[in-house]
Parts: structure tokens; sequence; C-alpha cells
């Protein structure tokens, strides 16, 4: 009876060890099964769609940061250059798990404040991307490499730089943090600077971070070199000069552009106040303004010599005529009016005492058709076409619009505005026997669009009047240049009130000259904005200023005096500065 029982358990137990090796057999057999049939997916069904899904994950195409060209003087000196830094960004879901003594070390490395890192990593948020800082300093960015902070990247960018600071900046202009051009010629000329970023395929490891390049899918296209018409060592001397005078004379405002009397190249362009753009923080943006382009005057008596001119050209008045001023001068309703009652003048002493009386009777000798083509001709109420962001078309009212005063009135140069740059421009047509050059902020080997206004005889007469304006008993002794004989004309504006019509307070001093004067080379135009430090007068105020420019500018372009013997100093007594 007991054998039999243990027969039994014995045999039960064979057969249950019997089954359960079977149902392990089926499983091990099913198990092989489904991964040699999710083998047979992954690799043979499916292996184009996962080989993309884990190239997306773990190869991508990344930017690279073309190089921004550089812009230079005519003599190639760099005013504005582009140097390699590296922009900090991080993955807040990644640098979650970063120590917080090691977040707190990386915001004392990049003067960042106590808390800023944390604040990136918003609770709930899904954010993957988060600058820290942009260009940092390779070497800083080293050190903050150093960490193995997870989820802490770097962007290779580029920075502005610019050697002259503020002596060139209202030229020059600046980029943003994205080094896209904002003012001056980086804007103008942004699209060659910049040229196009390329585009290279990389691997990245699980944390995004970059570990390899693979190939490039597209070099970067360098941004093209832009050769300015400036030449620096002039550009400092003005700046130097103008800022002087500024500070000076407490003025508001002051511009200054010095032309080559030849090419109508532009040697330097200055205004005050200035700003440094490399440490914009803080600042106006009234003081980005490039005012000898882009803001407009009323020019006074500067423009007096193009009315004796046209009135020489035209055949309207006599060489020889003489004009009875009496200190005013009635037209219409209206009366003209001198500082002092000059008597009789003939054309010379016209433009040496810039009489308002004599120049309107001048000007209304001429039909106004022939009045106005003659300061149209010579860029008034047009831009000069230079390509700046902002510049300035000035105004000319039309002459179907004026009646005699008007006609007087423009004559001693109210009733139009324009800007420096266009005022030395239009003295291009005195200054080089006739020919009105047009002006360029870039380099040029000629000027292709020159044109006659005045013929040869008419301009060297008027250069030969100016001269004596700079003479002891002219309203421009202080514009002298020892050695060199300057011809030039004063102008003291008076400004626009807000109340309508002119202030009694508030002036322009304006200068523009040109030297030598026996075949002028250079034209400096001053334009000083409401001195308010005593004197207010064209001939002490912006007269000293072009003289100390013009002797600089003349030494540096090594350009040979004209006048050997002491400058003639006649005895009369100093007149008025108009």
């Amino acid at each position: 009876m007991l054998d039999f029982h243990n027969h039994n358990k014995t045999r039960n137990t064979v057969v249950g060890f019997a089954v359960r090796r079977k149902v392990l057999l089926f499983f091990m057999l099913g198990a092989m099964v489904l991964l040699v049939a999710r083998a047979f997916d992954l690799q043979v069904l499916r292996k184009q769609f996962l080989q993309q899904q884990g190239a997306r994950r773990h190869v991508g195409a990344v930017e690279v940061a073309a190089y921004r060209g550089m812009i230079l003087d005519r003599n190639g000196e760099p005013l504005a250059i582009s140097s390699p830094v590296e922009s900090i960004w991080v993955n807040p879901q990644e640098l979650k798990n970063a120590d917080q003594k090691d977040l707190r070390r990386m915001e004392r490395l990049l003067g960042l404040p106590d808390g800023k890192i944390p604040d990136l990593m918003v609770p709930g948020s899904n954010k993957q991307f988060a600058y820290v800082k942009r260009r940092v300093n390779p070497h800083l960015a080293d050190r903050v490499a150093a960490l193995k902070l997870p989820g802490v990247n770097f962007e290779r960018e580029f920075k502005r730089y610019y050697p002259a600071g503020p002596v060139s900046a209202h030229l020059v202009g600046f980029t943003d943090i994205d080094d896209t051009g904002q003012e001056g010629i980086e804007l103008a000329y942004d699209t060659a600077l910049k040229g196009s970023p390329g585009k290279k395929r990389v691997i990245r490891d699980g944390t995004r971070r970059i570990i390899g390049d693979i190939e490039a899918i597209k070099a970067p296209v360098d941004g093209e070199d832009v050769q300015l018409s400036i030449d620096q060592r002039i550009q400092y001397l003005a700046f130097r000069e103008l800022q002087a005078g500024f500070i000076e004379h407490k003025a508001r405002s002051a511009a200054l552009i010095v032309l080559n009397a030849k090419t109508g190249d532009v040697l330097a362009d200055v205004n005050q106040p200035s700003f440094n753009p490399n440490t914009r923080n803080n600042l106006k943006g009234s003081l980005y303004r490039n005012r000898a382009v882009t803001d407009v005057f009323e020019p006074g008596s500067t423009i007096k010599p193009f009315v004796i001119a046209a009135a020489l050209d035209g055949g309207y008045v006599d060489p020889a005529a003489k004009f009875e001023t009496h200190g005013i001068y009635r037209v219409g309703r209206n009366v003209v009016r001198d500082v002092h009652n000059y008597g009789t003048l003939n054309l010379m002493q016209v433009l040496k005492k810039s009489s308002n009386v004599a120049a309107s009777m001048v000007a209304l000798t001429m039909p106004r058709d022939y009045f106005w083509g003659i300061y149209h001709q010579l860029g008034f109420g047009n831009a000069a076409g230079v390509g700046f962001p902002g510049e300035a078309s000035g105004s000319l009212l039309d002459y179907q619009n004026w009646n005699d005063f008007a006609q007087a009135t423009l004559s001693f140069g109210y009733g139009l505005n324009a800007s420096a740059l266009q005022l030395a421009r239009a003295y291009t047509a005195l200054a080089d026997d006739g020919i009105l050059h047009s002006v360029s902020l870039l380099k040029r080997d000629q000027d292709n669009d020159a044109k006659r206004i005045f013929t040869a005889k008419t301009a060297r007469k008027i250069r030969g009047m100016l001269e004596q304006v700079v003479m002891r008993d002219g309203t421009a002794f202080e514009a002298r240049v020892d050695g060199y004989r300057v011809a030039g004309k004063t102008g003291t504006v008076k400004k626009i009130s807000a109340q309508g019509g002119y202030t009694e307070k508030s002036y322009n001093a304006v200068f523009v000259g040109m030297a030598p004067a026996s075949d002028p080379e250079i034209i400096i135009v001053v334009m000083v904005d409401e001195p308010s430090a005593g004197s207010y007068y064209g001939g002490l105020v912006a007269a000293p200023i072009f003289s100390k420019v013009m002797a600089g500018t003349l030494r540096l372009l090594g350009i040979a005096p004209d006048q050997y013997d002491t400058m003639p100093v006649l005895l009369a007594g100093h007149d008025e500065h108009q």
C-alpha cells in the first residue's frame, strides 16, 4: 500500500516537471519569436524611420556665424571690426539638476545678480532655451565651461568694436546685440557688411551638447569691407577742435564737414555732443544723430557769394557796380536792415561787410526763375545723395510762390535751409572754378557726376572777394591760416522762435571756407548751434575752429603753402562779425 502511494507520488512529480518544462520552453520560444519579429520590424520594416529619428536626436544642423566686414577709412585704418566671442545659453530642464553652489559660482564669474540663473528655471515650464549672457570673452567662457554644469551651452558669435570710439561714432554708427546695423554706415551698408551665415551638421550627446562636427552643409560668406572717404587723422583733428569750441562756447550742438574740393570726398564728418559706441548704456537717441548730414539750418550770409556769382554770370550786374545801402532797404511793406550803415559798397565790399541790403539789391536784379535755378542747381532743396540714413533734403520754396521780399531774404540765407554737407557741396562750385561736385562718404578715384554751374572767371572773381572777408577789416579775421591764402564767408543766423518769427537771443554761428585760395583743395563748414557763452557771431565762434582744423588738414595732406609773406593786415578796425 505504501509502495503504491509512493510510486504515484513519484509519477505525478515527473509529470509536473514535464509540464512545467514544456510551458517554459513554450514561453522561451514565444519570446524568441517576439524578439525576432521585433528585430525584423526595427531593422527591416522601420529601419529608415528609426534612422531618421535617431539622426534628429543625435545629429543636427547648426548655424555658423559669418564674419561681419570691417569699416575702414580711406587709408585702410579700421573704424569698425568684429572679434569672436561666446554667448552662453542654458536648457532650464537640464539645469535643474545642477548644484546650487555651482550656479552661484557661474553668476559671480559672469557678473550676474544673485538668483538670475535660478530664475530661468520656472516651475511647470517646458522652456528649453534661455540666454544667460551674450558676447562673453572667450577666456571667461572657458572658465564657465570648466564648471561642467548640465544644460549649459555655448554659441560662437562676433562682437563689434569701434577703435575710434566717439571720434567717428556719428558716421560709423553701431550694431545691436545680434550684430545688425542700427545707425550710420553700419545701417546703410548692413546687407554688404553682414554677409550670410553658413550651416554645419553636428553630433550631440544625450544632454544635447555638441560633441563633434560631421560635415559642412553651407560655408559662411563673410561680409564685405566698406572703405570710407574719411581720413581718420583729419577726423580726429576736427573732432578735437569742434569739441573744444563746443565746450568753450557752451553750445547746444555743433557740426563740421571737411570736403575735398576737387573730388567731393568727405574727409571728416564730426558732431557734438558725441557718444561712445562701445558703451552705449543710458544714452539718448538724440546723441546718435549725424547732425552734419541729417540736420538743417538756414545758412544765413554764407549764401551771399552765390548771389553775386549768379548776378555776374547772368549779366544782371556790372562787375564795377556800386550800391547805396543807407543801412535799411524797403521792399514793399517790409524792411531789410544791416547792422551798420555801410554807405556805398562795391561787389567785393558787399561780401566783405556782409551787407544784407546790398545782397537784396543784387538779388532783385535777377528774374525769379533764374535766381531759383542757380540755387536749385547748387543742390539746395535736394539731398546730397550720399546714401546716409536720414540724410536731409533741406528746403527751397518754389519761385512761383515768391514775392520780392521772399527773394530778398533768400539772398542773405533766410527762407531756405540746408545741412552742413549740402552747404559744403555748394561751395565746390566756387572752389573748383565753377564745377559743382557730387559728394561721397565712400572712397572713390574721381567724381563722374561733376557739372558746371558758374564760369571759371566768375568763380575765381568770387574767391578773390572772399579772401577779403578774412582780412582784418572783414568779418572773419579769426579764420586766417599762416602761410596760406584763405577764402571764406561768415554767417550769424537768427533761429526761428517756438512762438513764430525769429528770436533775438538764439543764433547759429556758421563759417564756410576754402584753402589754399589760389587753387582750393579743402572746403570746411563749421556750424555751432546756440553758442551761449557770450560771443555768437560766425566770425568769432565758428571761424577760429575752422582755422585750427584747416591748418592741421593742410599740413597732414602735405598741401604746399601759397602765401610766403606775412598775411596783409589792414589798418581799418575790426567790423561786425555777421
